[in-house]
């Protein structure tokens, strides 16, 4: 779910501030401790052949932020896509791999221990590889 700022209804609008809120954004009632993460993706990363060995081939973790700057496009296990860019705020939910399609920078917000251990298995893949 990919929502550009624009889009999100300004529920303070003054000259002061202007806070707009999003409901309903990914439900985090199964997961323990967050983890906050600042990612910085070159163009053309795609993290799928890290996946490979996790459920789908897919990250099973979900993931709140925002995209700071460039584009990323995010394929999820049925196939579908969307685009997050610059100004995005995105929730990823499990079953997913991510491509950058321009030099990225994102802010995410991650269950611990389910991202922990996708981030070992993807070091793990990239040891391998060496």
């Amino acid at each position: 779910m990919r929502v550009a700022k624009e889009d999100i209804q300004a529920e303070i609008d003054s000259p002061a501030a202007v806070a707009r809120h999003q409901p309903e954004f990914g439900d985090a009632t199964d997961y323990d401790n967050l983890a906050a993460e600042y990612f910085t993706l070159t163009e053309g990363t795609d993290i799928t052949g890290l996946l490979k060995g996790l459920e789908n081939d897919r990250c099973q973790s979900p993931h709140w932020g925002y995209v700071i700057s460039g584009q990323l496009t995010v394929t999820y296990t049925d196939g579908s896509e969307e685009v997050d860019e610059g100004g995005d705020m995105y929730y990823w939910p499990p079953g997913h791999t991510v491509r950058a399609d321009e030099d990225t920078d994102v802010v995410m917000f991650s269950p611990q221990h389910e991202h922990g251990a996708v981030i070992d298995h993807m070091r793990n893949e990239m040891e391998k590889s060496e």
